[in-house]
Formats: C-alpha cells, structure tokens, sequence
C-alpha cells in the first residue's frame, strides 16, 4: 500500500505531467501570448522568387481597428521593427481540413523581403472562416499568375487615416511588379531599413517605389 509520500509524489508527477501536455496544446493551437519559439538560422535559406506579398494593417485585421495576431511569437501584437532581432509580423495562409489548423509556415519563421528591405516573422494568419484553405493566401489560385506562394505583410497604420494605410498596402502589393523574392529562413546580414513599412505618411521610402527584388547584404 503506498505511503502518504509515495502518493504526494504521485500526485506531483501527476500534475506535472499534465501541465506539460497543457502547454504543448495552447502552443499548438495558437497561444494568445510569444511563446518565443522561432525556426530557422540562416543556414537553410531560401530564395523563392514567384511570392506573391500582399500587405494589411490596422483598418482591415482581424478583428478590424486591432493589431491582434493569432500565433504570438515575439510580439503580443503585430509590430516590429523590420531587423532580424526584431522582425515585423507576417500573416500566412492556413489549412482547417484537418484537426489541426496547419499554417503555411511554421509560427517563428522568419521571411526577409528585399523589395521592402525588411525581415518579418511568422505570427499570424490571412484568410478566415471554417475554410481558409480555399481562399487568399493559402489558395494561390487567386494570386497572379506563376505565383507559388502568398504572404500578407503588417504595414501598420494605426493613427494614420485609412486612406494612407490603403495606398501602402496597394504599394506593398504590386510595387515592381506583382511577384517579388522573398527569402525563407534568411542570413542575418541582408541590408535593412528598420521601422515600420508605413511611417510618417510614407510607404516603405521616399518615392514609394520599392527596393527591388535583389537580396542585397547589408555593410
């Protein structure tokens, strides 16, 4: 017959053991604070040049007027900086056909986009509803010709007007051309400009016109 301690020890293990497995769910469905997990050091980038980047922000989230994101990595809320330390949020296409909701890439991956000159980490995810894999960003069908994957960009715009965010996002969009690279668990030393992709009233630089697609490294 166990002894009083032996039981305590039991029960210890016990709960232990469940708050382990608690854990692993709320990360696996999406926890609602950074879990501080992130994929990915350089060594395996990826250069895909048939990305379809698309951009929202504060007017048209999810719910709108919020910078609430689904799968908190480094943030709470959408945001960053656009560095490697600190990358902006990236929402990507998800697929409910499954018991899991699986996205397109691994919550903490980080994306750098040349054509923006800035790094951004996987935190969040675009389309809606009980099927977001039959819509924008998962289904490529709906993304211009030859485009092989879709990212949705945070711009920002809170305390902007909406007309501004709405100019940016269109920017981000189709500035350049309507595929872009973007570079998949990229090297930390691209080139940057830090801050957000809509700052002051202005979209990515001076002149609106995007960067190019060439990765370039930073000096």
């Amino acid at each position: 017959m166990p002894t009083r301690a032996h039981r305590l020890l039991g029960i210890a293990l016990a709960l232990a053991a469940a708050l382990v497995l608690s854990i692993a769910l709320v990360r696996s469905e999406g926890a609602t604070t950074p879990t501080g997990e992130e994929t990915g050091t350089g060594d395996d980038e990826q250069v895909i040049t048939t990305a379809y980047t698309t951009g929202y922000g504060w007017y048209d989230n999810t719910p709108p007027g919020s910078a609430v994101i689904s799968h908190p990595v480094l943030h709470r809320r959408a945001g960053g900086a656009g560095t490697h330390d600190d990358p902006i949020t990236v929402a990507v296409g998800h697929d409910r056909s499954t018991s899991r909701d699986a996205l397109d890439y691994p919550p903490g991956t980080r994306i750098y986009v040349p054509n923006v000159r800035r790094y951004f980490v996987v935190e969040d995810t675009c389309g809606d509803g009980p099927r977001p894999q039959d819509g924008p960003c998962h289904d490529v069908s709906e993304a211009p010709s030859g485009a092989t994957t879709w990212i949705d960009l945070w711009v920002e715009g809170r305390g902007a007007d909406e007309e501004t965010v709405r100019r940016c996002q269109e920017i981000v969009t189709s500035s350049g051309g309507a595929l872009h690279t973007i570079v998949v668990n990229p090297r930390r030393d691209h080139a940057v400009t830090p801050g957000p992709i809509l700052r002051d009233g202005r979209c990515i630089r001076p002149g609106d016109g995007g960067y190019g697609d060439t990765p370039v490294r930073g000096r």
